[in-house]
């Protein structure tokens, strides 16, 4: 039975991650979520007690969440975690990455959101000393025999160009979304994701996003105990993530063929070339699950890193524009005005 999600990623994630502590404190499944529903209101607390219901009917936990429309990441982490058995620890680290990711994207739009309010602002003075005031300053400097300053010029230049750019940026807009909803959606979805990986900048983002999500949920599959078959046919039944499965039945094709596993992975261009190297020195000394989750720890660092980045140099570059914009208007007008005061 399927019913509309009212949770936020960020409560989402919250309740999942408070499950997790409370089970592995040794609370029963049912107990810990119908612990957790006092601290909710009525809304939540009606679909948890129905929650609680379908557990005891037999259904599995990330089924349940699926019905609540949780994000994808959390019930396929859930998914994972009961078919390995460590639902507790998975649970709270599945938890921990995405707040942990909502965070980062709440402090990226209030970066953006601010130097966002200048634009706009920005863009009406500009409207403003473009349309008004910079015509009838030229017209009485030409009048007077003073020449154009290179503010000006650069005045005029961004007034030409942006609202050409707009034009093509609305275009492109329309045709990706065009090319999404027509030929992407419909693309398979290993496919998909090649293509994606190609993108320039974003790709080596989701690169190492994919490997992170992939080494992890195989640690944990291989720490409890699952041959490489038996964690690939987990990954082939996620009916709730199409790429889990299409990546699974196609590695499981690929060994059926002959292939060693690392030379499977290494297959595959939306995952990165050190994770079949990770996987071949794993196998050699007997300590793959260990391996690929530290590997998947070194994933995660390096994500963090890049969006630490990102958020560094987002702000400063957008502040730098506006400000040299800024800067050029009054110039463009205030140098002719000092040189008409000078020959005065």
């Amino acid at each position: 039975m399927n019913r509309k999600g009212n949770w936020s990623v960020e409560e989402q994630a919250s309740f999942l991650k408070r499950t997790g502590e409370l089970l592995a404190r040794g609370y029963p499944l049912a107990e810990a979520i119908d612990s957790l529903s006092y601290h909710l209101d009525r809304k939540k607390q009606k679909e948890i007690r129905s929650c609680i219901a379908e557990l005891k009917e037999g259904y599995p936990f990330f089924q349940v969440l699926s019905d609540l429309q949780f994000n994808k990441h959390l019930v396929n982490y859930v998914y994972f975690a009961e078919q390995h058995g460590g639902l507790a620890e998975a649970v709270i680290e599945g938890s921990t990455m995405v707040l942990k990711r909502e965070h980062d994207y709440d402090r990226l739009k209030k970066l953006i959101s601010y130097p966002f309010f200048l634009i706009v602002l920005t863009s009406i003075l500009f409207y403003f000393v473009d349309q008004v005031l910079l015509p009838k300053f030229t017209s009485l400097y030409e009048n007077m025999n003073v020449e154009t300053n290179i503010f000006a010029t650069i005045i005029s230049a961004f007034s030409t160009y942006v609202p050409l750019a707009f034009y093509f940026f609305v275009i492109f807009c329309l045709f990706v979304a065009g090319y999404y909803q027509f030929i992407f959606k419909n693309t398979p979805v290993l496919e998909q994701r090649r293509k994606l990986v190609s993108l320039p900048i974003i790709g080596k983002f989701l690169k190492l996003l994919y490997s992170q999500n992939f080494s992890v949920q195989l640690s944990y599959l291989f720490s409890s105990g699952m041959s490489i078959m038996e964690a690939l046919n987990v990954f082939e039944n996620n009916k709730q993530e199409p790429f889990s499965m299409s990546v699974g039945k196609e590695i499981k094709t690929i060994l059926a063929a002959g292939s060693e596993f690392e030379y499977a992975i290494a297959s595959f261009p939306f995952f990165e070339a050190e994770l079949s190297r990770i996987i071949k020195h794993g196998q050699e000394n007997g300590k793959l699950d260990q391996e690929l989750f530290f590997y998947s720890r070194h994933c995660l660092a390096q994500l963090e890193e890049w969006t630490e980045r990102g958020m560094r140099i987002v702000q400063p570059v957008l502040y730098s524009v506006i400000g040299l914009l800024i800067v050029a208007l009054y110039l463009a007008i205030l140098l002719p005005m000092f040189e008409l005061l000078q020959g005065i």
